[in-house]
């Protein structure tokens, strides 16, 4: 058994491994299940952190609505607060 903290580190070292996982697939298919596997450590995240994925699902939402979000493929350089 591991501590919080280990367990939080190999949360964090696991995403890395995972992310870099996405980035290397070389099909549609292989990187929705990498995102899976994402998207399973971020809810293992968000609940060490005494959060939820949907707790992170609200934030996510009121920042899309204060800044946007990637849908119209736009990038920016810089944005203000």
């Amino acid at each position: 058994m591991l501590s919080d903290e280990e367990y939080n580190k190999k949360l964090r070292t696991k995403l890395q491994e995972e992310v870099n996982e996405y980035l290397e697939a070389e099909s549609d298919e292989d990187a929705v299940e990498e995102l899976a596997d994402v998207l399973e450590l971020m809810k293992a995240l968000a609940r060490q952190h005494g959060s939820s994925i949907e707790a992170v699902e609200k934030v996510r939402k009121e920042k899309v609505e204060k800044r946007g979000a990637f849908d119209e493929k736009v990038f920016l350089l810089h944005v203000e607060d």
